[in-house]
């Protein structure tokens, strides 16, 4: 079984190896990666906007920032289960009792990136509303990298049916 850790390449070696004529990664773990894109910058647009708009609203981004940290960082594996998920359903196509298995996780890891990109957008309001003036074109940009990620774990869950 093969064990991939993209997570720690480069962005030059993630590209290089994205790609590469392999079947990992692919369209699962660069959906991942979107997303995490996203989460990321609502955590910064998050932070920038602390304290300019009194403890109140600095409690409720404090939330934000720690809720949203947790799905970036889960984000961040999935760019490498997805890979190791796919590369698993690519193994197993000659066994059908092995094939189902990792074709259900094949489905199950894109289905979690579509949960978490879904959860991660929903916040996207109070940043807009209750966050620096002067990012609101980051929040926009973190909601088109969320959505991304969400669209392209769709496909991959459609693909690997």
């Amino acid at each position: 079984m093969a064990r991939f850790s993209f997570k720690n390449y480069s962005l030059i070696k993630y590209l290089d190896q994205l790609s590469a004529r392999e079947p990992a990664p692919g369209g699962g773990s660069a959906a991942a990666l979107s997303a995490g894109l996203g989460a990321a910058l609502m955590v910064m647009v998050a932070r920038y906007s602390l304290g300019k708009s009194g403890s109140h609203v600095d409690s409720k981004l404090n939330a934000l920032i720690s809720k949203i940290e947790k799905k970036r960082k889960k984000l961040l594996e999935l760019v490498d289960l997805d890979a190791q998920a796919y590369w698993n359903l690519v193994q197993t196509k000659n066994n059908p009792l092995m094939h189902k298995k990792a074709q259900k996780q094949a489905i199950a890891v894109p289905r979690e990136i579509c949960r978490l990109s879904y959860e991660v957008v929903q916040d996207a309001p109070f940043l807009v509303q209750k966050g620096s003036k002067y990012l609101v074109s980051d929040v926009e940009a973190a909601v088109e990298f969320l959505l991304a990620g969400f669209n392209a774990a769709l496909a991959m869950i459609k693909s690997n049916q």
